[in-house]
């Protein structure tokens, strides 16, 4: 008799309403604690096609203590010029199957949790004022989640869309404590600002690094490419510059790969992995003065993290389908 393993199948409006943002941040900040003792990651791995354009990426990581490990694949433009996300989630004991996940709806929220715990691990602690560039979903993702670890009293948002920006804005300030209010100019976002948050699509830096005070932390998840930035060379030089896994500084960190070429950083300008920061094995604030940077490319640690969450809460729920996976020693002795 073959036996089985059972796994579960979430849909996106299954996972939608699972989890609250700071739940997905908790989630998120265990695994960055359990990357800095030891965990494994590894940075994404992307696959480019000309004809139709189209990108396939995947990236893995294995988080002992949650107890699930897996992978992020997605596929991004080809004919549809849409994207399409898979999460397959696996137990860290067994190795057999828990769940395969529509990762769509949880994507800026699993983004978003690791950009908040980059603030919470590196911006001071009496923080107040919020500069938001950028105003799509994942920019919604990234304040809803990084105001669950400090309290706001005010967020400007700019993106170069006046109506996009607006309507971020009010729709922010029906859902957040804090007064949100779209400003005309990235300039006019940092000016007063105790920590700034970029998520764009940007090829080309979309603040001046001079603005930043004394001070300052700074999110940037929009870069995962080599020829692509957010960040200009003086912020990456001026920084204490924490990215999200150090194997990423040679290969898709694209900010600090321009600095580098700049010749206004090295490779030892990396302070340390956020997970280090995190786990206490490194110290990420030194002095209320410091610039700090943490450089959010995407890891499978924020979406295991999350997939696991959203498994367990569906298990309570009762949500999703069980399918069913064979154990490959059952399979192969079947041919």
């Amino acid at each position: 008799m073959t036996s089985h393993s059972s796994a579960l199948s979430l849909t996106s409006e299954e996972t939608r309403d699972l989890a609250t943002p700071a739940a997905y941040v908790d989630a998120v900040r265990e695994g960055y604690r359990q990357r800095g003792e030891g965990a494994p990651a590894e940075p994404r791995t992307t696959l480019f096609n000309d004809d139709p354009t189209g990108m396939l990426t995947g990236y893995l990581a294995i988080l002992p203590d949650t107890g699930a490990m897996g992978g992020y694949t997605y596929a991004a433009g080809f004919g549809q010029r849409d994207a399409h996300f898979a999460l397959p989630i696996f137990d860290a004991d067994s190795g057999e199957p828990l769940a395969v996940i529509d990762g769509a709806a949880m994507n800026p929220l699993k983004t978003g949790a690791a950009g908040a715990v980059g603030v919470d691990a590196l911006a001071r602690r009496d923080i107040s004022d919020l500069a938001v560039i950028g105003s799509g979903s994942q920019a919604r993702g990234q304040l809803l989640a990084t105001a669950t670890v400090r309290d706001f009293d005010r967020v400007e948002v700019y993106s170069p869309t006046s109506k996009h920006r607006e309507a971020f804005a009010a729709e922010m300030n029906e859902r957040l404590d804090a007064t949100v209010a779209a400003v005309a100019s990235s300039a006019a976002a940092i000016e007063g600002a105790d920590a700034v948050v970029t998520a764009t699509d940007a090829s080309e830096p979309v603040f001046d690094g001079d603005l930043l005070e004394p001070g300052t932390h700074v999110t940037a998840m929009g870069s995962y490419h080599p020829e692509k930035r957010e960040l200009d060379t003086t912020t990456i030089e001026r920084a204490v510059y924490v990215p999200d896994l150090e194997a990423r500084i040679d290969q898709d960190a694209g900010a600090f790969i321009a600095a580098r070429e700049a010749g206004v950083v090295d490779d030892d300008h990396v302070h340390a992995e956020l997970g280090d920061v995190v786990a206490g094995s490194a110290v990420g604030r030194s002095s209320p003065d410091d610039i700090t940077v943490f450089d959010s490319g995407g890891t499978a640690i924020e979406t295991v993290a999350a997939g696991k969450l959203l498994y367990d809460r569906a298990r309570e729920a009762g949500l999703g389908t069980e399918i069913e996976f064979t154990p490959a020693s059952a399979a192969f002795q079947a041919l």
